[in-house]
């Protein structure tokens, strides 16, 4: 596993390729499923979205009355973090940390690889000694000067302090999931908006200038016609991205520019309250989950009454 600053730098150095491309700073949110969200078609997609691909298909195959037992249980193992038999924020907390699985099975099949002592924490030394250690042992080589490797390494202990949020100098996996993958947390937001910009800004002001700005997507070859997207490039700068119309871009522009505030999980968390709360508090109890399990979870007769649905077609 190689960080994402050094590996920028070293594919950048060993391929040497200098075509012009159009970078995307523009961090995506996974969609919550690869299904159409159709609810009077089915409640596939919030399932999926509720538990996940794997346990979502778990599901389907018990009964109804297995399935309605299994997801009043699941709700109070899982989801109940205060134990105060409703739930309403923590709806929008479980969903993410679903759509995150992939992220902290990836960190859990690496962690012994950090975790050198075996202590069930990382320490900076450790992470850096494990992903830096082979490139510093072979920078004259590949690099000159060392200086790049030894900069992206202070950038990433300035973010591991952040992810670090009990500030002991620890990592646990929460907070090792946080530092290797900034961007799918809310905490993290500002420090990736800080390497942003410290990436783009040349002239080390801090601001991003449409030059900036516009030399980070493209780099133009000799004799080549600019591409007409690079003038678009441009147009968005100065229509949408340049807020107050200064004419450069501040960490708050640069942070709706990035990080786009469509809230898909909070969307999904809404749409599921609302299709339960009977009595519309906004809050949700173990019986309105029950009476309205179907929607969470599936079962073998909703699979089979989908069936039916589509073969009538």
């Amino acid at each position: 596993m190689i960080r994402p600053l050094l590996m920028c730098f070293v594919f950048c150095v060993v391929s040497g390729s200098s075509k012009p491309t159009k970078k995307d700073r523009v961090h995506h949110d996974e969609p919550l499923s690869p299904l159409e969200h159709n609810d009077q078609e089915s409640f596939d997609f919030d399932h999926e979205a509720f538990l996940g691909h794997d346990e979502a298909g778990a599901f389907t195959e018990l009964s109804p009355e297995e399935s309605k037992r299994d997801s009043g249980d699941f709700i109070v193992e899982k989801i109940d973090a205060d134990e105060n038999d409703l739930v309403t924020e923590e709806l929008k907390a479980w969903i993410a940390h679903v759509q995150r699985k992939h992220i902290y099975d990836t960190v859990e099949t690496h962690w012994k690889d950090f975790d050198k002592n075996g202590d069930g924490r990382v320490s900076w030394d450790e992470y850096r000694d494990f992903t830096y250690s082979h490139f510093l042992g072979t920078a004259e080589f590949f690099f000159k000067p060392i200086d790049d490797i030894m900069k992206f390494s202070l950038m990433d202990e300035r973010r591991f302090k952040v992810a670090d949020r009990n500030g002991d100098q620890l990592a646990d996996k929460d907070e090792l999931t946080a530092f290797l993958h900034p961007e799918e947390f809310g905490h993290m937001k500002d420090i990736v908006v800080q390497e942003t910009i410290e990436d783009m800004d040349k002239n080390k002001d801090g601001f991003l200038s449409l030059d900036e700005y516009i030399g980070d997507v493209y780099s133009p070859e000799l004799g080549e016609e600019e591409p007409e997207w690079v003038d678009q490039e441009r147009s968005q700068f100065a229509e949408h991205r340049d807020q107050n119309k200064d004419g450069k871009l501040d960490q708050k522009e640069v942070l709706d520019w990035i990080f786009p505030d469509v809230d898909h999980v909070a969307l999904e968390a809404q749409h599921l309250i609302h299709e339960a709360d009977v009595d519309q508090d906004g809050k949700l109890t173990k019986e309105e989950i029950l009476d309205s399990y179907s929607v969470f979870v599936g079962s073998q007769v909703t699979n089979f009454g989908e069936a039916l649905r589509h073969d009538e077609f």
